[in-house]
């Protein structure tokens, strides 16, 4: 099984893209957590930010593994402690699907793939810088994995 996050902008400072790869070189190789990148549309002063929006959506969920289970990292989705996700996982890791998170841009993510969507997962009512997001997003992956191996990483 699969995890993949499909997140917009390419260029993340040194410190997102170290703590990626230190939770993605922790999960076991069953469960493999990896990144797409999607290309942030150049928004002008004038730019139709529904249209780019679309564009980078589209680029989002055509990422996305073939039969996945597809969720939609947004702020007015359901809320999940992490011993919430970790049941989750479980329950995704029994069905054997592939998982696939996305991360929006700064205009969030467009309605249509919204609702292609078969989850909508909120972080939380804070606003998050997206790079953070990505680190958050991989922290909980690996801390809610340590929870359904009992592994001592939780209670620390």
């Amino acid at each position: 099984m699969q995890l993949l996050v499909a997140a917009v902008g390419k260029r993340m400072p040194r410190w997102v893209n170290e703590a990626w790869v230190e939770y993605a070189r922790r999960m076991p190789p069953g469960l493999a957590l990896s990144l797409r990148e999607v290309s942030l549309a150049k928004r002008g002063k004038n730019a139709d930010t529904q249209r780019l929006t679309a564009v980078e959506s589209k680029a989002m969920y055509a990422a996305m593994p073939k039969q996945a289970r597809v969720i939609a990292l947004d702020v007015q989705g359901q809320a999940w402690s992490t011993e919430k996700l970790a049941s989750n996982l479980e329950e995704w890791m029994s069905e054997g699907r592939d998982v696939g998170f996305m991360i929006g841009g700064p205009d969030g993510i467009s309605a249509d793939i919204m609702q292609k969507a078969d989850n909508r997962w909120s972080l939380g009512p804070l606003t998050l810088p997206h790079p953070l997001v990505r680190v958050v997003l991989a922290e909980q992956l690996y801390r809610a994995w340590s929870i359904t191996q009992n592994h001592p990483y939780h209670r620390v």
